[in-house]
């Protein structure tokens, strides 16, 4: 194995995991000397029960400050400044996020506006901004997937320029994450597959790409091993607590892996499409993972092939020749793309095509691709791959994750598929 000379790892987030983590969030906050926590949700996390199983494990000692259910679908600037509002008007002292990437993401813009006493969010964009701790930030997944209770980075929306906004900083990272399988049981079949092959791809993205380190890929491969060996089940067994509870603790440690090691192409295009199409992040990693790896094999196909192991099992990886290992990762993502398409009735989309908007149109037009392409150029997350794109390249691979139609990576050319 290749030691790099120098890296770094940081994750100083308190992880709290177990089927009762949410009774311990009052001792959690009386640490940090806060007593008044606003509790920010969405509205189906909220429907779902989910933020009062929160409140009942956590009044008996804490005096809730202020709920805010409403976040949207991607969280935006709007949304980050009411809710900083109210906040101050209500005397709060901390913040529990509840729900998935799009709540973490608004709690963190929510914390750095509250904590800089700032009235422009923007301000902080960018990497290095935040100077010192913001107040005291509890993150509670309920699903499987984004990793945002262990990450540095923020993605706030700005629909007026039709961007998403990054905001990178080591003081992001919320102090704990509490991880309770009470808060994803009620997670429908379709959302779990997704979130989880989101994780998969932070994990994947991780071990695969140019800033990877020893510390990191334990991580990555431990995520991967807990993901491949338990989505199936859960996804057809929604009430599995101990399956939930691993695919949880996988997401996690794909998000402290790829939080050090940072990400690559997929990202990219999936943050682009997210962008363009308004197509939901987790769909997008589903949809573009094999699609990378193929991309990439000519230049890390030894570590694709190693994450065959973790992924599908030593009986697979024994009877998989090793010249075959990498293309039979991909494979296997792919198989596990048709399953969970299959079981859960067709909702889980396997390519781009397949993607229906609200009003049962095509979210991803063809003609929208070259857009798409354009903006994943300017995407920081390109940088990392382990390959160069260009806007052809990007193109091109678009059009095949549209399509479902793999690449020929025996036709790679100075860094580029010619199809």
């Amino acid at each position: 194995m290749h030691f790099p000379g120098y890296y770094e790892f940081f994750c100083p987030v308190e992880i709290i995991a177990g089927h009762r983590a949410l009774e311990k969030i009052p001792h959690l906050l009386n640490r940090l000397g806060a007593q008044r926590p606003m509790i920010i949700t969405d509205k189906g996390v909220a429907g779902a029960g989910l933020a009062d199983i929160v409140i009942a494990a956590v009044t008996p000692k804490l005096r809730i400050g202020a709920v805010e259910d409403d976040v949207p679908t991607d969280s935006d600037l709007k949304t980050v400044h009411e809710f900083a509002v109210n906040y101050r008007k209500k005397g709060c002292d901390a913040i529990i996020a509840v729900g998935g990437g799009a709540v973490m993401d608004t709690a963190k813009g929510v914390n750095i506006v509250v904590s800089e006493r700032a009235e422009d969010l923007m301000q902080f964009s960018g990497a290095g901004a935040l100077t010192r701790p913001l107040k005291p930030l509890v993150a509670i997944p309920t699903t499987a997937g984004t990793g945002s209770e262990v990450t540095l980075v923020a993605v706030i929306a700005d629909h007026a320029r039709n961007l998403k906004i990054p905001f990178t900083s080591y003081f992001l990272m919320p102090d704990a994450a509490v991880l309770d399988p009470r808060m994803t049981l009620t997670l429908p079949p379709a959302v779990t597959a997704a979130t989880a092959m989101d994780a998969l791809t932070h994990a994947v993205e991780a071990y695969t790409c140019l800033t990877k380190n020893p510390i990191s890929d334990a991580h990555a491969r431990l995520a991967i091993e807990l993901i491949g060996q338990n989505l199936l089940n859960v996804v057809n067994e929604p009430e599995n607590a101990d399956g939930r509870f691993a695919l949880a603790v996988g997401a996690t440690l794909a998000g402290a892996a790829f939080s050090n090691a940072m990400v690559g192409m997929v990202h990219a295009l999936g943050h682009s499409v997210g962008a363009v199409c308004g197509v939901p992040h987790a769909t997008c990693m589903a949809i573009l993972l094999p699609y990378g790896l193929e991309y990439n094999m000519h230049k890390n196909g030894e570590l694709t092939a190693q994450l065959l192991l973790p992924l599908a099992g030593s009986r697979v990886f024994v009877q998989t020749p090793a010249y075959l290992r990498a293309q039979q990762t991909v494979a296997f993502i792919r198989q596990l793309n048709q399953r969970l398409h299959q079981d859960t009735g067709g909702r889980h989309a396997r390519f781009f095509k397949e993607v229906a908007g609200p009003d049962g149109s095509a979210q991803v037009p063809m003609e929208k691709l070259e857009a798409i392409a354009e903006k994943a150029t300017g995407d920081a997350s390109i940088l990392c791959n382990p390959e160069e794109l260009d806007f052809d390249d990007l193109v091109m691979v678009m059009s095949h994750a549209w399509a479902g139609t793999p690449l020929d990576r025996n036709r790679v050319k100075k860094g580029s598929l010619q199809i």
